[in-house]
């Protein structure tokens, strides 16, 4: 069996492969997504950031709770998938996870430590998020007085998510418990994730975690975790509430893509080099001041250290 055939699916980011009855090949791509499009230009390097991050994180939360992660050496993988060709060995090195299997829940567990995005346009029509009141007066990434889990709904393609409350997260995942579990356990990763990228000088404002349910019924973190796709990190030394910051994520390319007359459907405008180059470089450089380890050494021997 090739690995064209245990292909399953690609998403905005990842190649999904499917390896046996218990274990799943994901593979992060260079492409990117925004406003729920996939862009036509690709980011070089960029998946190998979003699987060295998620590997990071992955290793310092187990803590915390149990996650997918198995391997992250194509030698770990059957031979018959690769079938020892370089090229497709070279090309995984880096950018893949071989991880569990496990059912997706069908919830993006947001926690918002500071006041922006789409929480911030909610807060300004009702001064809630996700039926969370929250005080009077904030400013646009202010920081919260307490992080706050803002879960939405991960909607079908082509169709935005929808911020939920904690009771919609009961009917979708199966009850009052499980949606405690996943609140409790998406508060006390971004705890985590915030004090590592403090001592970095980058402020971790908010992120999105996923989970899914093992076929025994075991609560995983899988996915990505706290990467420039699925996180927004602000430098610390720029921080200044009462506007939009700037960042060490994909807040870049949108900031571009709004000045440009496109309607934000498919297909998406080219990136100009400019763009691509920048947004390459915020990338890089969150991965090394969060890691501490040196992107040119990850690329070269496939180890963060």
């Amino acid at each position: 069996m090739a690995l064209t055939d245990a292909f399953v699916r690609a998403g905005k980011v990842r190649d999904l492969y499917t390896v046996d009855d218990d274990r799943l090949l994901l593979v992060a791509s260079d492409r990117l997504s925004a406003f729920d499009v996939v862009l036509p230009t690709p980011i070089a390097d960029k998946g190998r950031v979003l699987t060295g991050l998620s590997r990071f994180w992955f290793a310092g939360t187990a803590h915390i709770i149990a996650n997918h992660l198995l391997a992250t050496d194509p030698a770990a993988l059957p031979p018959e998938l690769t079938g020892g060709d370089a090229a497709t060995l070279a090309y995984l090195r880096g950018r893949m996870m071989l991880g569990r299997r496990a059912e997706v829940l069908q919830v993006e567990c947001i926690v918002r430590g500071y006041i922006s995005g789409s929480g911030w346009k909610e807060y300004r029509q009702t001064g809630e998020v996700c039926g969370i009141a929250l005080p009077a007066n904030l400013r646009e990434s202010d920081r919260l007085p307490e992080p706050i889990f803002t879960p939405a709904w991960k909607a079908p393609a082509g169709q935005h998510d929808e911020n939920i409350t904690l009771a919609r997260v009961a009917e979708l995942v199966g009850g009052e418990v499980m949606a405690a579990r996943l609140r409790d356990a998406s508060l006390a990763l971004y705890a985590h994730g915030a004090a590592v990228c403090e001592r970095a000088g980058i402020i971790l404002a908010d992120t999105k975690f996923e989970f899914g349910l093992t076929p025994d019924g075991e609560l995983l973190l899988i996915d990505e975790v706290m990467t420039p796709d699925s996180s927004r990190f602000w430098d610390a030394a720029a921080y200044a509430p009462g506007r939009a910051q700037e960042s060490f994520d994909k807040q870049f390319v949108r900031d571009w893509l709004e000045a440009q007359p496109w309607d934000k459907t498919a297909p998406g405008p080219d990136l100009p080099a400019d763009v691509v180059e920048g947004t390459r470089a915020r990338y890089l450089e969150a991965f090394e001041r969060i890691t501490g380890a040196s992107f040119g050494r990850y690329l070269m021997e496939d180890t963060i250290a």
